[in-house]
């Protein structure tokens, strides 16, 4: 049975593999920077959409397995990884919370922009520790909630409205409790600005002209005005979301 998710991705796979916000984000060098990936490394990326983190780390490592359940997102990062001659990445259809990996068998695991659509980020923590080697690195981004019941609530509910697939954002002291709960050591926490332009954002799911208003009101309104700050650009109307940047390690 197709879920939601593979039901908006797999019509917007195309779309995403040209999104700059997900190909050339700041949040992707910065989990570089803090992995440090090794020559030697065997790499999963968790939900790897049109596989733009895993084709940053492909050059850096032994081998990088790519895994979505949308099938035409493997299908561009697939095509992506072909064309940027990168023979060591291999694509696999595997669910978050489900992976079809043998314990022990990763140095490093990255999820990038996807978590706020798992139905259980608890299960997808479980399963990232149990694949993952005693010492090895789980590397994650997703957008934070901003603190505050209400005012989170706010927030996932703008973003539901923009794409129906969408379940939740945590914020981060969620993430960094989540993990650690899950037997993880935090290395490494912190929160990054992403700007957004407003057009490509709704364009990439389709959003009808009455969504697009109503998320154009909320986003000129309390709450969401002074968290998300929009204003007009050279490129149009941006707004700032917040990105949670967290690695953690399985301990030895």
């Amino acid at each position: 049975m197709t879920s939601l998710v593979q039901q908006k991705f797999g019509a917007a796979a195309a779309d995403y593999a040209a999104s700059t916000v997900h190909a050339k984000g700041a949040s992707l060098t910065r989990l570089i920077e803090l992995t440090e990936p090794k020559p030697s490394w065997r790499v999963l990326d968790i939900a790897t959409g049109a596989g733009h983190t895993a084709l940053a780390f492909a050059p850096l490592v032994a081998k990088v397995t790519a895994s979505d359940i949308t099938a035409s997102m493997l299908a561009e990062t697939k095509r992506l990884a072909a064309e940027r001659n990168l023979g060591n990445v291999k694509i696999a259809r595997a669910k978050a919370e489900d992976l079809p990996f043998p314990d022990l068998s990763f140095d490093l695991v990255t999820c990038r922009l996807a978590a706020h659509h798992f139905q259980n980020p608890a299960a997808f923590a479980a399963e990232a520790f149990r694949v993952l080697w005693p010492g090895g690195t789980l590397a994650l981004v997703d957008n934070a909630s901003p603190d505050g019941e209400d005012l989170a609530a706010s927030y996932n509910d703008f973003e539901k409205l923009r794409d129906p697939s969408h379940r939740r954002c945590l914020t981060l002291a969620e993430w960094t409790r989540l993990l650690t709960d899950t037997g993880f050591v935090i290395a490494q926490s912190e929160v990054m600005d992403q700007e957004i332009e407003f057009a490509p954002w709704v364009a990439r799911m389709r959003c009808s002209d009455a969504a697009i208003a109503r998320l154009k009101g909320l986003l000129h309104a309390s709450p969401l005005h002074d968290v998300l700050r929009p204003r007009e650009s050279e490129s149009g109307l941006v707004f700032t979301l917040q990105e949670a940047v967290v690695v953690a390690r399985r301990p030895r």
